[in-house]
């Protein structure tokens, strides 16, 4: 089919991800205080939307503790720059099994399995505007660590997530993800029309090919909502191939640590180069409040002030 290219198009900002990647970046924030300062700037620099997750702010790994959340977004909703806050709730759904000779008992090292509530206990508190919903399970690169979301836990956080009046982001790493969220839709735990976001590239989901990219990109729904990343040296390839195929599009420092061969980044960075490769496509890079209305949001208000 012909592609349409999006004349009009937002920014999302992945601030710090869950990987390991802190010590290979002074960059990639760890504190509350420094993922806010992160996304703000990268909000400054032009991201409509900033995906945020917390990590323990002594050794960098990933957490899901309530206050961690509950600080970054405080940091980022008293800011004067404004932005749409995207946070995830792709913590909890981790399983690391034993060795292919004795996979069970699981390892306790990597696995950090928890039930719906307590998954999206931080998106009841902190009221994002979006969330994220991994639409799937699947194989990561490492040996024995599967990433876990059952059709009956992503029914029960997706009804959760619209209960609460947060818009799910569908993380589709494969193309029976985007199946499963359709099915959702038709089920009525989400609503039409959804928002998906195209992970790319990333072991051992969809190839980081444009064939499969466009098989995604054209099993989309009518009217839905779409972005797309790809990860290191091809995050901004697919910037620009999101944008032509008539989508949105990621950058950040979860994706890609580096600016180019050799420079390490910063989010901010990341967000102006992809702002000059829309704007050099002829595209509009819209901000927060036009998402907002593009994506039926609504602004929250900083703590206490309703």
């Amino acid at each position: 089919m012909p592609l349409t290219m999006n004349r009009n198009v937002f920014i999302t900002c992945a601030v710090t991800g869950s990987g390991g990647t802190q010590d290979r970046s002074s960059h990639v924030p760890r504190s509350p205080q420094q993922i806010a300062e992160s996304a703000i700037d990268a909000a400054k620099a032009g991201a409509a939307i900033v995906h945020c997750h917390v990590r323990d702010p002594q050794t960098g790994a990933p957490s899901r503790l309530r206050s961690l959340y509950r600080e970054v977004t405080d940091r980022i909703r008293d800011a004067e720059v404004d932005v749409v806050l995207n946070l995830t709730a792709g913590m909890g759904g981790d399983i690391t099994f034993g060795s292919a000779e004795t996979p069970l008992p699981l390892n306790p090292v990597g696995t950090d399995m928890a039930g719906a509530p307590e998954r999206i206990a931080h998106i009841a508190e902190c009221l994002p505007e979006i969330a994220t919903l991994d639409c799937g399970t699947m194989n990561f690169a490492e040996a024995d660590y599967v990433m876990t979301n059952t059709p009956g836990m992503l029914t029960a956080m997706g009804s959760m997530m619209s209960e609460l009046g947060v818009l799910p982001e569908i993380e589709a790493f494969d193309t029976g993800h985007l199946w499963y969220a359709t099915q959702l839709v038709k089920d009525g735990v989400l609503k039409a029309p959804a928002l998906v976001q195209f992970c790319m590239g990333v072991p051992w989901g969809a190839p980081n090919d444009l064939n499969t990219f466009m098989a995604m990109v054209n099993n989309v729904p009518d009217n839905w909502h779409w972005s797309a990343f790809s990860l290191g040296r091809d995050q901004m390839p697919y910037a620009a191939a999101a944008i032509l195929a008539g989508g949105n599009i990621r950058v950040g420092l979860e994706d890609n640590l580096y600016l180019e061969k050799g420079v390490l980044a910063t989010n901010a960075q990341l967000v102006e180069k992809a702002v000059t490769i829309a704007e050099n496509m002829g595209a509009r890079v819209i901000g927060p409040q036009a998402v907002r209305e593009q994506l039926g949001l609504a602004k929250r208000a900083p703590k206490g002030r309703g």
